[in-house]
């Protein structure tokens, strides 16, 4: 897969949306990436600084501290107390003063039974391994967005390049228009109308470029920077990944962080029941010391331990809570999986209509109403179309041109959605092959 990856920037131009976290960790093993001469974008290099510089992955790295911090503290054997008693002192007769006073120094300590320390550990291990779970869960996430972001700016720069088309098409009938009237076959009302278009097609044209400027500031901040230095990114809204049949897809679905990442959550609840159960094991106390009487200044040695009664029952509601918070896991990871293959399935079906939607487009209906226009402009130049007529045919031509662009990037999206959701990349074999030979080229 990575091999797929450092092909020449036309082929990773092609091939940018089926970058997820698979290949990205492929990708960033290679030499570091740079910017072209004419500073154009790659969507390989935007994932490498988001993964860099992105400041949501770096509670990760507290997080794991945190637990290094509990995995000492769990690790810890139970402490030994020092006592000090002191007896028959201070009081009346013959206890007055100290002289009859009894000093006791004392060591005690825990034995635990029940491996209690093992399971504190293995319970602090499967926190860790939960959060690196976790940790990718929010790094695809992170690809997901940028590409999505990266798509929109795609589609924002083909809007900019079909508005300065809309520009010169309004241009071109103006021009037109006002032959005619000079002619005297067409009345100067109707320049008035054509230089409106012309302002109206040069508005449009300021609100694409500003939407532009929006979709760039929106992929930046993903890296966490303030303003592009970019003016361009690479790549093709109308070559895509071929999809796999739905049932194969529908059985990767179970790689998704997100679903394995239940079992690591299985594995920590797993813990903390072995943990209660640990808990209900009577632990041992135990002491030791010596003790020496003032009033005939003799020694003696004394030991003790003792043994909490009924610990058993005093645990059985942390092991019911323990026991039910695992079995939830389960019945979490069913649901979320359930979601998951209904995600997948408005994904696909939805990016299957986008692509029929650019394929029809394409190959049937702007080469007709591009002929049509060349027509109706003939006609119009003979007398034989009103400017209505030639007006309507400009922009018939231009909302399916826009319909084209919408289509590819909604095309493009899903795909990004269903890589999402199967944690891998749709099959890239199909570039250049299938999707050509259907119509589906770059030119609009």
């Amino acid at each position: 897969m990575v091999n797929q990856h450092r092909r020449s920037n036309k082929d990773r131009a092609t091939s940018y949306l089926s970058i997820t976290s698979l290949t990205c960790l492929g990708i960033l093993l290679l030499s570091p990436l740079a910017f072209a001469q004419e500073q154009t974008l790659s969507l390989a290099w935007a994932i490498k600084k988001t993964l860099q510089h992105n400041p949501s992955l770096n509670v990760f790295k507290f997080r794991q501290t945190s637990l290094e911090g509990q995995r000492k503290t769990a690790a810890l054997r139970p402490r030994y107390v020092v006592g000090f008693d002191s007896e028959n002192f201070a009081g009346t007769g013959d206890y007055q003063g100290i002289k009859s006073s009894e000093l006791t120094l004392s060591l005690s300590s825990i034995i635990e039974m029940g491996d209690k320390q093992g399971a504190r550990l293995n319970l602090v291990q499967q926190r860790s391994v939960f959060i690196n779970a976790q940790q990718k869960i929010a790094s695809l996430n992170l690809l997901g967005e940028v590409t999505r972001r990266y798509i929109n700016v795609l589609a924002a720069q083909s809007r900019v390049s079909l508005s300065a088309q809309a520009i010169a098409l309004a241009q071109d009938t103006l021009d037109e228009v006002t032959k005619r009237s000079r002619a005297g076959v067409a009345p100067t009302a109707e320049i008035k109308r054509a230089m409106a278009a012309v302002g109206n097609a040069r508005l449009v044209s300021s609100n694409e470029q500003g939407q532009l400027d929006y979709a760039r500031r929106a992929l930046v901040m993903m890296w966490n920077e303030k303003t592009p230095k970019f003016t361009s990114v690479e790549g093709s809204l109308f070559r895509f990944a071929h999809a796999l049949p739905f049932e194969q897809l529908i059985n990767q679905i179970e790689q998704n962080p997100a679903v394995m990442a239940f079992a690591s959550e299985q594995r920590v609840k797993q813990a903390q029941l072995r943990l209660a159960r640990s808990q209900s094991q009577r632990d041992v106390q135990w002491s030791v010391g010596m003790k020496h009487s003032r009033s005939n200044n003799d020694f003696a040695f004394n030991a003790g331990f003792s043994v909490p009664l009924f610990t058993n029952k005093r645990n059985t509601g942390q092991i019911m809570t323990a026991q039910a918070e695992f079995d939830e896991v389960a019945a979490n990871r069913d649901i979320t999986l359930l979601a998951l293959r209904n995600q997948l399935f408005s994904a696909y079906s939805s990016r299957q209509q986008a692509i029929f939607t650019v394929v029809s487009l394409k190959d049937s209906i702007i080469p007709t109403l591009t002929q049509a226009l060349s027509e109706t402009q003939s006609a119009y130049q003979r007398g034989r179309y009103s400017y209505l007529d030639y007006l309507t045919a400009q922009q018939e031509l231009l909302i399916a041109r826009r319909a084209l662009i919408d289509a590819g990037a909604s095309a493009l999206h899903y795909g990004a959605e269903i890589e999402e959701l199967i944690a891998q990349p749709l099959p890239a074999s199909q570039y250049n092959h299938s999707n050509e030979s259907q119509g589906v080229t770059d030119e609009q």
